[in-house]
C-alpha cells in the first residue's frame, strides 16, 4: 500500500463521457468493451475503491489487484499457501550475477490503442520511471540503477548494489507493473503520473468502467494472445466497512468477499448455502503512530506515557473478538526480521505510564486520533480513547471516510499533517521484510512516514539490509530497525492482523496469494 500515492480524488473518469464517447483512452470501442456483460461475471468486493491506476503512483493494494489484470509483469505472484513467483511477461529470466538480472520477453503482448507489442524499451522505460520521478514506488527498487537493452525482447536489469527482495517485492509487484512508453509519452508529455486515465492496456482485462463509489468493470482485453482468463468480466463492488461487505454477500451481490475477524465464529458456525470460508496469516501490520512534530506529542516521555497507557489485548478483543495475535512490530511472524517480542509489553502498565507522564510536567492533556471508517479501525481508536482516559489523557477520534484518510500525513496535500496526533493505521505486507520498514526512512517523512520519525542508523540498516543474503543475517539488522522505532515513541505495534475469505462455491473457485489478497486472473467459474 505504498505510493505518491496522491490520492486526492482529482482524476476521475467520467462515466457520462464514456457512455456517451464511446471510445477509452486504450482507442477501444465500447462496444467492444461491455460485450463481455451478457458472459460469466466475477462478482467481488474490494475494501475500498480505485484512486491511481499509474503503477508508480499507486496509492492502495486494491488498485494493484485490477492493474494485475490490466498490465503485464515479467513475473507474478503464484496462487497458494506458499510464496513464489511464476513467469508472466518474461519468457525466460535469471539471476546473471548478484547485480544483474536478464530477460527474455515473451513475444505477442500487445498494448491496445494501436500502440504496438510490449518491448524490452517498454520495460527500461516503466522501471526507470520509478526513479526519475522519484515516485512513491521508488522505495520497492533498492539500488536499482538501470535496464540494459540487448534487443527488442531482452535487457538486463542492473542494480548499484546486490538487492535480496527483488523477487518477491518489485517485480511481482506494483514497481513491476509494465506500461506503454509511446502511451504513456502521448498522454503526459513528460512520462509523469496520468492517474486514473491508463492510456493503454497489455493484460488479459481492460478497464471498461468505472463509477466512483459504485463499481469497477473489467472485460476481456480483444487483442489479448495469452491463456484466457475464467471470466467475461471482472465487477469489482468498492466497500469500504466490511460489514456492508457482509451484508452484500449475503444478499447475493457479490461472490467473493473478505469477512470480519469478529464474524468468523458466526460464518463457520451457519455460514451462508454453497460458502467456503477461509482464514489465512496475514503479513500486514496495525499500529497506533504518533506525529512526532506535533506539539503535543513532541516530547518523547508523553509519547511513551501513551504506549505504556495502551493495553494491546484489550484492543484486539474488542476490535477483531481475539482472533489475531499481538505484533512484535512490522514484520510479521514466518518473516525474516519477525521479533519475538516487542520493547513495551502488550498489557502496559498503568503505573508506569504515568510516570512517564508526571515526567513530562503535563496534565490534561487532550488529544485528537484519526482512522477510517472502517469498523475494526473506530473501534480500536474508541478503545485507546478509553484506554488513555485512565492516565488522564483526553481524547477526540476522528473517523475520515478513506479518501481523506489517506491525504492526511501527506504534505503534497498541504498542511493538515500538522495538525495530526494520534493515528490507527494500517498497511499491506508483501514477502520481503524491506517492504515492512523502507516506508519510515527519512526520505518517506510526509509521504508515508506520517510520524515523522527520523533515524540515520535505520536508514543505514535498511540500506544495507537489502545486499545480504544470509537469513539470519539480515534478520538482526531488522530486529534492531524495529527496536529504534519503538524507542522513538512514536509507535505502538498492535497486530498483522489475518484475512478471513468467503465465496461462493457453486459461482466461483477462488485463488489468492498466502495471504489471502485475491488473484483474480486465477479465479475460475464453476
Amino acid at each position: 500500500m505504498k505510493d505518491i500515492r496522491n490520492v486526492s480524488r482529482r482524476c476521475f473518469l467520467k462515466t457520462g463521457a464514456a457512455l456517451g464517447g464511446g471510445i477509452f483512452a486504450s482507442g477501444m470501442p465500447l462496444s467492444q468493451a461491455i460485450w463481455a456483460a451478457e458472459g460469466k461475471v466475477l462478482k467481488a468486493s474490494s475494501y475500498g475503491d480505485l484512486t491511481k491506476l499509474d503503477p508508480a503512483f499507486y496509492a492502495r493494494a486494491v488498485e494493484v489487484d485490477v492493474m494485475n489484470c490490466i498490465y503485464s509483469t515479467l513475473i507474478r505472484y503464484k496462487p497458494g499457501s506458499e510464496w513464489g513467483w511464476e513467469l508472466e511477461a518474461a519468457e525466460k529470466i535469471e539471476q546473471v550475477d548478484p547485480t544483474h538480472i536478464r530477460f527474455h520477453l515473451k513475444k505477442g503482448i500487445n498494448f491496445t490503442g494501436g500502440h504496438g507489442e510490449l518491448t524490452a524499451k517498454d520495460v527500461k522505460f516503466s522501471f526507470e520511471r520509478v526513479i526519475k520521478l522519484n515516485a512513491p514506488t521508488k522505495p520497492d527498487w533498492g539500488p536499482f540503477d538501470h535496464v540494459e537493452l540487448e534487443d527488442d525482447y531482452t535487457g538486463v536489469i542492473v542494480f548499484k548494489e546486490p538487492y535480496a527482495p527483488v523477487w518477491l517485492v518489485p517485480l511481482p509487484y506494483a514497481a513491476g507493473q509494465i506500461v506503454c512508453e509511446n502511451a504513456v509519452m502521448q498522454a503526459t508529455k513528460d512520462g509523469g503520473d496520468f492517474g486514473m486515465k491508463p492510456p493503454a492496456f497489455s493484460g488479459p482485462y481492460v478497464l471498461a468502467d468505472w463509477k466512483p463509489k459504485q463499481y469497477i468493470s473489467l472485460t476481456r482485453n480483444p487483442e489479448w494472445s495469452g491463456p484466457k482468463p475464467g471470466f467475461d468480466e471482472i465487477r469489482i463492488l468498492p466497500i469500504d466497512d466490511v460489514k456492508a461487505a457482509e451484508r452484500a454477500y449475503q444478499a447475493g451481490d457479490i461472490d467473493f468477499t473478505g469477512i470480519s475477524l469478529d464474524s468468523l465464529a458466526t460464518f463457520k458456525k451457519t455460514p451462508p448455502a454453497n460458502t467456503k470460508v477461509e482464514k489465512r496469516p496475514s503479513i500486514g501490520y496495525v499500529w497506533i503512530g504518533m506525529n512526532i512534530e506535533n506539539p503535543k506529542l513532541k516530547d518523547i516521555n508523553v509519547r511513551k506515557a501513551i504506549q505504556w497507557a495502551i493495553n494491546v489485548p484489550q484492543i484486539l478483543d474488542a476490535a477483531y473478538a481475539g482472533e489475531v495475535e499481538v505484533a512484535t512490530g512490522t514484520i510479521a511472524s514466518g518473516l525474516v526480521g519477525h521479533r519475538e517480542e516487542a520493547l513495551v509489553p502488550p498489557e502496559g502498565d498503568l503505573a508506569k505510564a504515568k510516570e512517564f507522564l508526571e515526567k513530562a510536567g503535563v496534565t490534561d492533556l487532550a488529544l485528537t486520533i484519526d482512522c477510517r471508517n472502517e469498523s475494526g479501525h473506530s473501534t480500536i481508536a474508541q478503545t485507546v480513547q478509553a484506554q488513555l482516559s485512565q492516565i488522564g489523557i483526553s481524547v477526540e477520534v476522528n473517523v475520515r471516510d478513506t479518501s481523506t484518510f489517506w491525504t492526511l500525513g501527506m504534505q503534497s496535500e498541504g498542511d493538515r499533517w500538522k495538525e495530526l496526533q494520534l493515528i490507527v493505521n494500517s498497511f499491506i505486507g508483501l514477502p520481503d521484510p524491506h517492504y515492512e520498514v523502507s516506508w519510515f526512512t527519512q526520505d518517506q517523512v510526509g509521504v508515508w512516514n506520517w510520524e515523522r520519525f527520523r533515524s540515520e542508523r535505520f536508514d543505514e540498516l535498511v540500506a544495507k539490509a537489502v545486499t545480504i543474503d544470509d537469513p539470519d543475517a539480515r534478520a538482526k539488522l531488522y530486529y534492531e530497525m524495529q527496536d529504534l522505532m519503538e524507542e522513538s515513541g512514536a509507535y505502538r505495534f498492535l497486530t498483522n492482523e489475518a484475512s478471513v475469505l468467503a465465496y461462493r462455491t457453486t459461482q466461483v473457485e477462488g485463488a489468492t496469494r498466502p495471504d489471502g489478497n485475491p488473484l483474480y486472473l486465477d479465479f475460475k467459474p464453476v
